[in-house]
């Protein structure tokens, strides 16, 4: 019974009722560590966040988002872009790039509508215009520099822009390192890479009724590659016919 009638201890005083020395409370250290990582946390941010001015303009747009077309600049080599980014309000363009925006949409669109070129054009710009590049044998056979029976609807898209658009045109024939049979009607590259640029020239001239004044055809045989001749997948790139649109206050070859 004694120890039954034995008080039980008190409890023990809670943290709180502790009382706490003078000056700021205890947890006010650990709040300030807590605010001095969360600034330097943010400051480290904020110097990821910052842009240099010139590589913004340069490096207009995302790859996910650019075109597939290509700007060549002074100040750089080549840079993707996509037109919404040229569309914000706080991205200044100049007269030539507003210029060769413009005509790039053109074309783009131009090409998007059309089904049978759309599966085999590619589309680049180049100095101060839009090239459309199209497969050597989606025009021509092997060897041979007669348009094939349909080279006329796929081409009848270059045809629509020259009638539409204030736009004087470049056909540009490009051949691979594929030396021609010595009994072939040409020789060498240089004269097929002609002889096909002068094809497809005429062929715009009569299907679309385009003053020759706005033309010209140039051959370059394998002087201009895309890729390293050395397999025939770059072979069948590097043989192709090119468009090339421009201003006709434009200088152009």
């Amino acid at each position: 019974m004694a120890a039954e009638d034995k008080k039980a201890p008190p409890p023990p005083k809670r943290q709180d009722d502790t009382p706490c020395e003078e000056g700021l409370p205890p947890w006010m250290a650990t709040f300030a560590d807590m605010m001095s990582l969360l600034l330097c946390f943010f400051v480290l941010l904020l110097s990821f966040a910052q842009q240099d001015a010139n590589k913004f303009k340069t490096l207009m747009g995302s790859i996910k988002e650019a075109f597939g077309v290509q700007i060549k600049r002074k100040e750089a080599s080549f840079a993707a872009f996509s037109p919404s980014e040229f569309e914000r309000k706080d991205v200044e363009l100049d007269k030539e790039n507003k210029e060769l925006l413009g005509m790039v949409l053109e074309v783009k669109n131009f090409v998007i509508q059309d089904p049978e070129l759309k599966k085999t054009a590619k589309i680049a710009t180049e100095d101060a215009g839009v090239v459309i590049r199209i497969p050597s044998y989606a025009l021509f056979a092997p060897g041979s520099a007669k348009p094939l029976p349909d080279a006329a609807s796929k081409t009848a898209t270059v045809v629509r822009i020259l009638r539409e658009r204030n736009l004087d045109l470049v056909v540009r024939c490009h051949t691979s390192d594929e030396k021609a049979e010595e009994e072939s009607l040409y020789p060498s590259n240089w004269e097929l890479s002609s002889a096909r640029a002068a094809a497809v020239l005429r062929l715009l001239i009569k299907e679309g009724d385009i003053p020759p004044s706005r033309m010209k055809a140039v051959g370059y045989a394998d002087s201009q590659p895309l890729l390293p001749n050395n397999t025939d997948e770059n072979r069948a790139i590097n043989s192709r016919m090119e468009f090339y649109f421009h201003a006709p206050s434009v200088k152009s070859w």
